[in-house]
């Protein structure tokens, strides 16, 4: 299962609606240079309140172009960046990974997948309904279709068009929570 690379963006402030840019840099166990969720210890706001010492696991946040798509037969209007993810991505079934698998991006860059992204409210400040549009239910189970969070193993470039490698994790398929 590989893809591709659709867009890659980054915002130095907190928020949704990241820029899309030509190019981003991964920075080896910190994340997007120049993205305010980059460093070693946690920068999401509720979590840094709570202690922040603790290890940032969401360093890149990858969303699945296929999602759009979805969204837009829904009313929605949403493109790559818009929603807070620094790599969008098509051909990856990134919701069924397994915990701990790795993605190659581009020639050098390499992430590892900790687990989904749980839809916030900042999403219907972009447009009211929008974080619920981003989940579902199986039976009783709650399906968060936001794309997932990762962090990097190895730094480098990423641009629209580079080739994404998915590389499973040895042992049983640990299914994704969120994180």
């Amino acid at each position: 299962m590989n893809g591709e690379v659709v867009a890659v963006s980054a915002k130095p402030e907190h928020g949704v609606n990241k820029t899309n840019r030509g190019v981003i840099r991964l920075l080896a166990g910190q994340g997007v240079e120049g993205d305010a969720h980059c460093g070693a210890t946690v920068k999401h706001r509720s979590r840094w309140r709570r202690d922040p010492t603790q290890p940032n696991i969401r360093q890149v946040h990858l969303m699945h172009a296929e999602l759009f798509e979805e969204l837009a037969a829904k009313g929605f209007a949403v493109g790559p960046g818009l929603m807070g993810e620094n790599v969008t991505t098509r051909g990856v079934e990134l919701l069924g990974l397994p915990s701990g698998a790795v993605l190659r991006l581009g020639e050098t860059a390499v992430v590892r997948v900790t687990g989904l992204r749980n839809p916030c409210y900042q999403l219907d400040e972009l447009q009211p309904g929008l974080m619920a549009a981003c989940l579902d239910k199986t039976g009783a189970e709650l399906v968060r279709k936001a794309g997932v969070m990762a962090v990097v193993l190895a730094g480098g470039e990423v641009r629209a068009g580079d080739a994404i490698i998915v590389e499973a994790p040895p042992g049983a398929h640990e299914p994704l929570k969120p994180v």
